[in-house]
């Protein structure tokens, strides 16, 4: 009887209905001594022309729970708060990535989408990269601390500041309608599926997106990874070139996003830091983003993706596309050379 629990123990993994494992390049400290760190930034901000090496080699080696206490310690003594200290020793990019640092990855997550519909002109590159690469657990996370963090509906504001079939896209995925993975593999609905996203696209004239859209936003990953599979047989083309000849814009890169991240998240995010890297000046928004939203996730798995795919290590790739205190905080939260 042991043998049979420990098998259906095992399924029951592989399945997926258990929390995803993680892969954290940043994980707690040991002999963590809060008072101590909290002293030594003080001392490293008080520096005249600042200390960043010291800012940065606490922070980026600490984890978010320990760094909420180095911040607490912090206003304890120095009697103000450290994330006003940061923001006054530090500029840039540095600035910017450890103001991150100080976030838990959903409240980043919550307050980068927010950064990217202020104001005039919408940043839907981050909208995508966000909302097309979460699973319902972390969706459903990211907006509830939307509401608590700018007393607003993340869908609302979704809403507000996208239109045509990119909002809808969106507001499926937000509305974290997805199939939990199951353990029993259903072919006929496989086949259906396949079938109607063949129909709804290549083998008509124009394209029925909602059809696309409520089966892409609502199926188990699993369950699509296979859809995908069988759509071959049906379709002379593969589903990201369907998805190419039939949408434009936006929504093409956001159905490309969701299906690159059905097939392997983390070699999605490799591939973007790729591609953030390639142009001239690293665009560091982007590399700064996937960093710290993913260094206490699945940056370990990200790396290894990265040397598989690129042929290079992440940790080469940002020590050649980036320079300075900035460069220092990211090797260390990439956490070592492949």
């Amino acid at each position: 009887m042991a043998l049979v629990s420990e098998f259906l123990g095992q399924l029951t993994l592989s399945y997926g209905t258990e929390p995803e494992p993680t892969f954290p390049t940043v994980v707690p400290a040991r002999d963590f001594d809060p008072a101590r760190d909290a002293a030594r930034i003080d001392v490293a901000i008080k520096t005249k022309g600042t200390d960043e090496q010291t800012i940065i080699d606490i922070l980026t080696r600490r984890s978010y729970e320990q760094r909420r206490d180095i911040a607490f310690e912090y206003e304890r003594f120095a009697k103000k708060d450290l994330v006003t200290a940061l923001k006054g020793a530090l500029s840039g990019s540095l600035e910017t990535l450890m103001l991150g640092l100080m976030k838990s990855t959903v409240q980043y997550d919550a307050s980068e989408l927010k950064a990217s519909m202020k104001g005039l002109g919408t940043d839907e590159e981050t909208l995508i990269e966000i909302i097309c690469s979460r699973n319902n657990e972390e969706l459903t996370e990211i907006k509830k601390f939307y509401r608590e963090m700018f007393k607003k509906e993340l869908d609302k504001d979704i809403a507000g500041d996208t239109s045509g079939n990119f909002a809808k896209l969106l507001l499926a995925l937000v509305q974290t309608k997805r199939d939990e993975p199951s353990n029993v593999i259903d072919y006929e609905m496989i086949d259906n599926d396949a079938r109607s996203l063949y129909e709804a696209g290549v083998k008509r004239k124009g394209t029925d997106v909602a059809t696309w859209i409520s089966i892409m936003s609502q199926r188990s990953v699993p369950h699509l990874q296979k859809v995908f599979e069988r759509y071959k047989s049906y379709s002379p083309y593969n589903i990201q070139e369907s998805i190419r000849k039939e949408v434009k814009g936006d929504l093409e890169k956001s159905f490309l996003t969701l299906v690159d991240c059905f097939q392997n998240r983390q070699l999605y995010f490799a591939n973007r830091l790729s591609e953030a890297m390639k142009s001239k000046g690293a665009k560091e928004k982007v590399v700064t983003r996937i960093i710290v939203s993913r260094c206490e996730v699945d940056l370990k798995k990200i790396r290894s993706e990265f040397k598989r795919q690129h042929k290079k290590s992440l940790f080469q790739t940002i020590a050649e596309h980036t320079k300075g205190d900035y460069q220092r905080a990211l090797l260390s939260l990439c956490g070592g050379d492949d």
